[in-house]
């Protein structure tokens, strides 16, 4: 187990405290995390000291009562102190391991009292993280560059741990946790937060963080989720109270920017550019960058007629997905102007060439009806 864990934790991007010691549990940034890597110490101390005296006694009698100096062994088939010794004894010992354990398992679940909420939504491949109550909603992808992941560049030093879109948090506020997923089963893991939390279909799971220290802290999907749960990182940026507010007050007026460009008639040209960014992020891991796919679970986008021949079949597909197959929904993922522009694209790109600019106020209407 303590290699799976270590393995587990390389792979998840150390930070420089677990990177002089790789072979145990990181400190961490928390202080939910600090009291957890002292509840590994001091448990991993009980069980060496057990050790050495089971072993040393073990040992001893080995050496002591060795046959080649004709020590004969005892025959009896009770003893009722002995009996009494060896069940009251490790009993006082998991007594004083759990008294410590509970008290910070009360912590970890104590969800009371946040300064902020924040959604986190899994998705195959990628994380939507929701700030409740403030209008701020995007979507975290994988920004590892594929000619990394091909092999055709060298990988650099956070390869499949980097993202577009980092989940930032401010430190010294204490920050809930709201987890659930639009697909499969997903796992949120940061290592260095002491948080890892499932992100199940249909249920909403909580947990909590307050980290001490700004920084970038890494992790990654924990669940099996799919053929590209490697392309699944966490990026948690922590920041200082002033420098959050600046952000979200960024990101309040970009939303708003962008609710505007909804009803405005967009351009070809304007459409095809956002759209290739939207696709490249999104729809190439799957699709490909020169739309050729993944027969028979991700068919080719390039001269797909039955796509070209119906733009209502095209958009449908791409707001709701299809039932029973690999393709998600992405009428909650992206917004109208985002959809808007990857339709585009993918009717006039590789060859395909309708012509046709899909506009963002056709798009809004779909998502925002029933």
């Amino acid at each position: 187990m303590r290699l799976v864990w270590t393995v587990g934790l390389v792979s998840a991007g150390l930070s420089s405290k677990v990177l002089a010691n790789q072979w145990n549990m990181p400190v961490g940034v928390t202080d939910v995390s600090r009291e957890i890597h002292s509840l590994h110490m001091i448990i991993f101390w009980i069980c060496v000291a057990i050790g050495v005296v089971v072993f040393g006694a073990l040992f001893y009698s080995l050496f002591r009562y060795r046959r080649s100096r004709g020590a004969r062994a005892s025959n009896f088939h009770e003893h009722t102190t002995l009996e009494i010794v060896w069940t009251v004894v490790p009993l006082l010992i998991l007594v004083a391991m759990a008294i410590p354990a509970t008290a910070t398992l009360k912590k970890m679940y104590d969800t009371s009292e946040a300064d902020l909420d924040v959604m986190i939504t899994g998705q195959q491949w990628r994380w939507r993280y929701s700030y409740l109550g403030e209008e701020v909603a995007f979507t975290s992808n994988l920004a590892t560059p594929r000619s990394q992941v091909e092999g055709k560049s060298a990988k650099s030093e956070n390869y499949l741990l980097e993202v577009d879109e980092p989940l930032v948090l401010p430190v010294g506020q204490k920050v809930r946790l709201l987890m659930t997923s639009d697909d499969v089963i997903h796992s949120w893991w940061v290592p260095d937060l002491a948080v890892k939390q499932d992100a199940v279909p249909g249920f909403v799971n909580e947990n909590w963080v307050r980290i001490n220290e700004p920084g970038i802290y890494r992790g990654q999907c924990a669940e099996l989720c799919g053929k590209d749960h490697a392309f699944m990182p966490v990026v948690v940026k922590a920041v200082e109270p002033p420098e959050f507010e600046s952000w979200l007050a960024q990101r309040k007026e970009a939303a708003a920017q962008a609710a505007l460009g909804v009803d405005r008639e967009w351009a070809l040209e304007e459409l095809m550019t956002r759209g290739e960014q939207v696709y490249a992020t999104i729809c190439a891991s799957c699709h490909m960058p020169d739309g050729q796919g993944s027969p028979p679970a991700f068919p080719a986008l390039a001269g797909n007629q039955t796509m070209l021949d119906d733009a209502d079949y095209h958009i449908e597909t791409v707001i709701n997905g299809v039932s029973g197959s690999a393709m998600p929904a992405f009428r909650s993922t992206l917004n109208a102007v985002e959809l808007a522009a990857v339709i585009t694209y993918e009717r006039n790109a590789w060859g395909n060439d309708t012509g046709e600019a899909i506009q963002p106020a056709r798009i809004a209407e779909l998502i925002d009806s029933p």
